[in-house]
């Protein structure tokens, strides 16, 4: 059979997964996952922190940031295109026991996310129809009303995303190109009326205060959490062995790059289109600051309701996204024996993974009982997780350019390990302001420290009780079921012949 016979969107990969994801449909997942709804529902906590300008400057170095890790992706994504992403890559530079570290820490990130937009639904649609916030509450946690509408919403919401994420990666993915067009047409209208119709003086003051020390610490507080914001774009190597043939390899790489230029800069017109259409301290505690913004401007009520469709659209693209991706790396941890094996199975029709999508929805179903007051501690927690993520890819860049320089590398980062090292510098940034006391960003007891713990001890669990599984499945065989196609090539003695690159069985 034909190399380019095995890679048809027609077949299953070696895993069973669908090979039919093309590159729009990559692109509009990446994309869709980072806008999501934090710039309707936490702008105002960006304003209050930093004031516009130290909000545009940290999310435009949590940007560059973001493509200093993203190019890391670039280089280890189609070099090894399978599910799992950052624990295939772990896998290869370090072993088992690393994999899962990074592996168990990404799916908290993305479980996170995950959470957040089942909160945030509520809210979000609330606005758009009134009568959805009102009734008595079902219950009080920290002060703050567990709504029966709301709760409701957020399992209607959570039932679908499984259904769609369950029933086929290409249902999916049609979905979210769908949604993506629609949210850029309703951004470019209110990011121009905005620009046309705000005043540049409301962006006074331009910065936290008093003295340079506030204004400092501001800004790295919104720009540690710059991971939780930006992160999505690594829903391409998740989703890589479901690329379709038609994608060279080094286009994956250029797709994850390009999903963070176009992230950086929604959040940047943003920022400043709110704080442009009136004074923003006046709109900094409100609920969904970004629509207050607009309705407070404009007497006609239209683009306030415009910025709340484009929100909830937002929170449907990002948390398909997540979804697709957090499923992905269980499925990978489960099918290389790391974590219980149900995890690793694909639909014998859908060609999904099936169970490991139906844990994340159950997941997700239990967050909105915790309230709104939980959306900061999932957002510094996912933060944290995600930066651990990040952290082991960086690293796993220069490991493998030393120890395996001979693999294949379709895309590869300009100017040696510098680029690399400066991620590395950053996620390591990211992660001591956030554990650092005294940080302005540091996790808060008891809350998101405590919510850390539960997840750290849960790892614990898993793994050690996972130790005679693991003992059971031999390295080669390991390798072979995260590595996939591209085990026999890298688990062997470099003296066997190897399969061809990605990019020469596309060409």
């Amino acid at each position: 059979m034909h190399a380019a016979e095995l890679l048809s969107p027609q077949r299953a990969g070696p895993g069973g997964l669908h090979r039919s994801l093309d590159g729009r449909a990559l692109f509009a997942l990446a994309f869709g996952s980072m806008i999501g709804v934090g710039w309707v529902t936490a702008l105002g906590s960006w304003l209050s922190q930093a004031g516009p300008l130290g909000a545009l400057l940290a999310f435009a170095a949590g940007g560059a940031l973001m493509v200093c890790i993203g190019l890391c992706y670039a280089e280890l994504t189609p070099m090894l295109p399978v599910a799992g992403g950052e624990v295939a890559f772990a896998y290869r530079a370090y072993g088992t026991g690393k994999a899962f570290l990074v592996g168990w820490a990404l799916a908290l990130g993305y479980v996170s996310v995950s959470a957040f937009e089942a909160i945030s639904v509520g809210r979000v649609a609330a606005y758009l129809v009134p009568g959805l916030g009102a009734g008595e509450p079902l219950y009080r946690l920290a002060g703050d009303p567990v709504l029966p509408r709301h709760l409701l919403l957020a399992w209607l919401g959570t039932a679908f995303i499984t259904w769609l994420n369950y029933v086929g990666a290409a249902q999916a993915a049609r979905f979210q190109k769908w949604l993506i067009a629609v949210f850029l047409v309703l951004t470019a209208v209110f990011v121009t009326s905005a620009f046309a119709g705000g005043e540049w003086s409301h962006l006074e003051p331009l910065v936290k205060g008093p003295g340079i020390g506030a204004a400092i610490g501001g800004a790295l507080a919104v720009f540690v959490s710059a991971p939780f914001w930006f992160v999505g774009f690594d829903v391409i190597p998740q989703g890589a062995e479901e690329a379709a043939a038609s994608v060279p390899a080094r286009q994956l790489g250029l797709l994850i790059v390009a999903s963070i230029v176009g992230a950086t800069l929604f959040y940047a017109a943003v920022i400043l289109a709110v704080a442009a259409v009136g004074p923003w301290p006046q709109i900094v505690g409100a609920d969904l600051p970004t629509a207050r913004a607009f309705e407070l401007a404009f007497t006609n009520p239209i683009l306030s309701q415009l910025v709340l469709l484009a929100a909830l659209i937002g929170l449907l693209t990002s948390w398909n996204g997540f979804f697709l991706a957090g499923s992905r790396v269980l499925f990978c941890l489960g099918r290389a024996g790391i974590l219980p094996a149900p995890f690793g199975s694909a639909h014998p029709r859908h060609g999904t993974p099936h169970r490991a999508v139906l844990f994340v929805g159950l997941v997700t179903l239990l967050a909105p009982l915790l309230g709104r007051d939980a959306l900061l501690a999932f957002v510094d927690v996912g933060a944290f997780c995600i930066g651990v993520a990040f952290l082991g890819v960086t690293l796993t860049v220069v490991r493998l350019r030393r120890a395996a320089p001979e693999l294949p590398r379709p895309f590869r980062i300009p100017g040696g390990l510098a680029i690399p090292r400066i991620a590395t510098a950053g996620a390591l940034l990211i992660l001591a302001a956030l554990l650092l006391p005294g940080s302005p960003a540091a996790l808060k007891w008891p809350r998101e420290v405590g919510l850390l713990g539960l997840f750290t001890l849960l790892g614990w669990v898993l793994w050690s009780r996972g130790r005679s599984a693991r003992e059971a499945i031999g390295e080669d065989e390991r390798a072979r079921r995260i590595l996939a196609e591209y085990a026999p090539a890298l688990a062997t003695s470099q003296t066997e012949p190897r399969r061809p690159p990605r990019a020469c069985v596309d060409q």
